[in-house]
């Protein structure tokens, strides 16, 4: 009796499931709302950004559509309103910068277990972030905390600065700032 009833539960679900998979089919960008699009992947694997357009009227409107970044492994995919809480997102963002990496409080959630563990999208966009900046993100993770300081600091210096234009000595790290005259 009790695993006809189970596989009666089981069997139910697993109707929901293909149900709901067949409704919300694939992921077009320009088809989501405002509240559904930042952190949004669509079925191509393009990310789906979240833009303000100022009508006549200078009424505001704001619509959803494709960027031309791609994500890495990722398509068909809204970020759960756990993640986006979780990882200290805003959904209401017009677009991201790696400056948020440079503030201790976002970094410190994007790097708690809870989102890094389990928000497979909002990492993968941050890590390239982070990369495009000369940073590994999972290093910077790690610093959190006693070393967080120097990690951010990384992150600000480029890395390698050019000479000046009598000098043919190639500088490693931040030159120093000249006074001026």
């Amino acid at each position: 009796m009790t695993s006809n009833r189970s596989l009666k539960i089981v069997l139910a679900l697993s109707i929901f499931a293909f149900c709901l998979q067949a409704t919300l089919g694939e992921i077009t960008c320009e088809h989501l709302d405002q509240d559904t699009c930042a952190y949004a992947v669509s079925s191509t694997g393009k990310r789906c950004v979240l833009e303000k357009h100022v009508k006549r009227s200078g009424e505001e409107e704001l619509t959803c559509r494709t960027s031309e970044i791609e994500a890495d492994k990722i398509k068909n995919w809204i970020e759960s309103d756990q993640c986006v809480k979780a990882c200290g997102l805003d959904r209401k963002s017009f677009g991201i910068s790696s400056d948020s990496l440079l503030e201790s409080g976002f970094t410190e959630m994007l790097c708690s277990p809870q989102c890094y563990n389990n928000c497979p999208n909002a990492v993968d966009l941050y890590f390239n972030l982070a990369a495009g900046e000369g940073v590994f993100l999972p290093k910077l993770c790690e610093a959190q905390g006693a070393n967080a300081r120097r990690g951010m600091a990384e992150i600000q210096s480029s890395g390698w600065v050019a000479p000046g234009p009598a000098s043919g000595v190639k500088f490693w790290g931040v030159a120093p700032a000249m006074a001026p005259y």
